[in-house]
């Protein structure tokens, strides 16, 4: 059985789910294991990364490629 049948038959198993607790239970389950897939994925950044990045900002600052507060915030007003 392949991925996207598992996940349907999951789905439908959960459709009849009458148990709140059991919800519960899942919704805490599928948060955690996000939470700790998500934490896996995260790798720290070395100095020199960090370095580049400050410089490739401050480059971005010298040639006008930043949007002001201001600027964002009126952007932002007519989403």
């Amino acid at each position: 059985m392949d991925i996207q049948a598992r996940k349907l038959n999951l789905i439908e198993e959960f459709i009849r789910i009458t148990d709140e607790s059991i919800i519960e239970k899942l919704e805490f389950l599928v948060r955690t294991e996000k939470k700790k897939l998500y934490e896996r994925e995260l790798k720290p950044m070395s100095l020199n990364e960090f370095h580049e990045m400050i410089d490739q900002a401050k480059d971005d600052k010298t040639n006008g490629r930043v949007v002001s507060h201001e600027d964002l915030k009126t952007k932002i007003k007519s989403w």
